[in-house]
């Protein structure tokens, strides 16, 4: 978890607006999240959390919770602020914050503010950003993107019904539905961002506004991102935002989710930094296709009893020093140990198998019977290591190996087609915390090479 920035508060008439200033950047960037938001809580979900790093790597990052949402004064349901009462909010955390000039950017139903802010106050914005967001949420005649009566009343009810339970989830990240530990946290921020009526009140304003009438009179520099599947505000309203403001630039990206962080995040981040700075930073790979072998030893706990702590020491030593001299000689690299289990990765998957055949053979001149797991997939890389659904996967798949055995996914069987290692197949396998079934085969032949 990201320790969380100061939250600092601006007075707007009698209203205290709470803000948290991050990073150290040449311009200034005002975030102003859609719909509700928790400026506190926002630092607890990792994604969003890297988003917000990143942001406030190449700037002097504000973050704002709106009056009646988040950390900010709470107000009674009639009187959620107006579109302009929330511009006076805006520039009550500019001059709080000391920021004479910023860009803005707006997610979903905050780009409506910003776009009525910039065009009302152009000598304090330099320039917006739109991240799936719209001039007009609802349908009419003359803007059939827009969420029909019968839809929004639907939607409305849901949220009234549901709120505090992570309502609309799936329909706002897609491509997390399954991702409990993102769902927990959005049921969390739903309660402490919003109470249910207030959820509400402000989604029915959302779908009362229409800002389409100042779209001609920005005049200052527009970055529309929309993605092309999301389902809650299509593509469509991105489009017609850039086709509507003078000179806007308009990138549409692959994924999903209306919620912008849970899909490649770092590429919204790199098209703002580039809109901002002019600089593109190179991007770190994140993502790399490996092949993961664990091995641990067999009846480790009855062999430590047997010959007790200092012997089980030593033979360990020894399991180890075979497990190194293999990982060294087939290319392997060590990632983690933890009592008698090894995790490496390979670049490809006929070196791991060759490697965990070699330190079978090695280890039973100590009396030691290992078995192995290897998978192939693509891993997230965490501060050096990796991590991800494919190192559980081949985790579960060493765990479902027999003594002796070297176990593999049809995914690496597949792969090293040709290379003369041969299997026989386990059938089908249920692997704990992993969805579906996983076809598993045993290799059958020295596979040393």
């Amino acid at each position: 978890m990201t320790a969380t920035p100061e939250t600092r508060y601006a007075k707007s008439g009698d209203f205290h607006i709470a803000y948290q200033v991050v990073g150290e950047g040449p311009g200034d960037l005002l975030f102003v999240h859609g719909w509700i938001s928790h400026i506190e809580l926002m630092w607890e979900e990792p994604g969003l959390a890297r988003f917000l790093r990143r942001l406030a790597s190449f700037s002097r990052l504000i973050l704002v919770d709106k009056r009646g949402t988040g950390l900010s004064d709470p107000v009674p349901l009639h009187q959620l602020p107006s579109l302009e009462e929330r511009m006076d909010d805006l520039r009550a955390v500019m001059d709080a914050a000391g920021s004479g000039r910023a860009a803005l950017l707006g997610t979903s139903e905050a780009g409506a503010l910003d776009l009525l802010f910039a065009a009302t106050h152009p000598e304090r914005a330099a320039g917006i950003v739109l991240l799936n967001s719209y001039a007009r949420l609802a349908w009419a005649p003359d803007y059939p993107a827009g969420i029909r009566p019968e839809q929004a009343t639907g939607l409305l009810q849901a949220i009234d019904e549901g709120w505090g339970k992570g309502v609309a989830f799936e329909a706002l990240v897609a491509s997390q539905s399954d991702n409990t530990a993102m769902r927990s946290w959005w049921a969390r921020y739903q309660r402490l961002a919003a109470s249910p009526g207030a959820a509400v009140t402000l989604l029915k304003s959302a779908f009362e506004t229409d800002a389409r009438g100042v779209l001609s009179a920005i005049k200052v520099p527009v970055l529309v991102l929309h993605r092309a599947g999301d389902p809650f505000t299509g593509p469509e309203h991105g489009r017609y935002l850039a086709e509507s403001i003078p000179g806007a630039r308009y990138v549409e990206l692959s994924g999903v989710d209306h919620l912008f962080f849970a899909e490649d995040s770092e590429r919204i981040v790199e098209e703002i930094q580039e809109f901002l700075t002019g600089v593109r930073e190179a991007r770190e790979p994140d993502r790399v296709l490996a092949t993961i072998l664990f091995t641990d030893i067999v009846g480790s706990t009855e062999h430590a009893a047997r010959v007790g702590d200092r012997r089980w020491r030593d033979l360990l030593d020894g399991y180890y020093a075979v497990a190194r001299q293999q990982l060294a000689r087939f290319r392997g690299r060590e990632v983690d140990t933890a009592g008698d289990g090894l995790f490496a990765t390979f670049d490809g998957p006929a070196r791991a198998i060759r490697c965990a055949s070699a330190i079978a053979a090695g280890v039973k001149a100590l009396g030691i019977d290992i078995r192995a797991g290897v998978h192939t997939g693509e891993c997230e890389v965490i501060g050096g290591k990796v991590g991800g659904i494919a190192v559980h996967i081949g985790a579960r798949v060493a765990s479902n190996a027999a003594a002796g055995e070297i176990l593999v996914s049809s995914t690496v069987k597949d792969l090293v087609a040709g290379s003369g290692i041969r299997f026989v197949d386990r059938g089908e396998h249920a692997l704990k915390g992993v969805p579906g079934q996983w076809r598993l085969l045993a290799v059958t032949t020295d596979a040393r090479g």
